[in-house]
């Protein structure tokens, strides 16, 4: 990995689903088995293709919306049986958390998903990053990441692109998700790259460059 001046040492957000972890193998097993459970019918397909949202704004497209709080719940429940195994580690995941750490700085996971959910996958598949903040959603994903002071959110949704600018931060998107670059851009993202894969030279060149301003 390329060398890191220390000088700034940021602090960099990312998302989860589809930004670290391709959680679609998991979710799509978790919608299959709550469809088996409830005996109502989830295209568990098309559910997998738009994943970034709240779980709710997925689940009232099958379910009606007064049921939506308890079917929530038991989607939760049946997340870490069914969800967690499956899902993998985006390539270049490991390596992009690793680089921020050279240069000093500090991560963390802000995620629309369930937090204890989201902390098993992390766990599960050895990513550690230094905070973890679950259930916040574009614009509000803005609290934790001021909290801790994050100056780069990465993320691969609208959504995402949303969070950074309610937070002033950089907003960094992967096209790995639902998203197209194009969609990405004309978003507002001030930087996007296809995956992860790159952000690690992106980033020395990043923090060379604000260590020059």
């Amino acid at each position: 990995m390329p060398a890191v001046p220390s000088a700034y040492a940021p602090t960099v957000g990312f998302d989860l689903d589809m930004t670290l972890i391709d959680s679609r193998p998991g979710i799509r097993a978790c919608y299959l088995a709550l469809s088996e459970r409830t005996g109502v019918y989830v295209d568990a397909d098309l559910a997998v293709t738009r994943l970034g949202p709240p779980l709710a704004e997925e689940l009232v497209n099958w379910f009606p919306a007064a049921d939506v709080p308890a079917v929530a719940d038991l989607y939760r429940a049946m997340y870490p049986e069914y969800a967690i195994a499956p899902t993998l580690a985006l390539t270049g995941a490991r390596e992009a958390i690793a680089a921020v750490r050279a240069a000093g700085g500090r991560t963390l996971v802000v995620t629309a998903k369930y937090e204890p959910n989201a902390k098993l996958h992390l766990a599960h598949l050895g990513i550690e990053p230094d905070v973890v903040v679950g259930d916040l959603w574009a614009e509000d994903k803005a609290r934790a990441l001021r909290e801790h002071g994050a100056h780069i959110y990465v993320g691969d949704h609208t959504g995402d692109i949303r969070g950074a600018r309610a937070a002033e931060a950089l907003s960094v998107a992967v096209a790995t998700g639902p998203c197209t670059e194009k969609e990405l851009t004309e978003a507002g993202a001030d930087v996007v790259l296809p995956n992860l894969t790159t952000f690690p030279t992106w980033l020395t060149s990043h923090i060379t460059s604000t260590k020059r301003h």
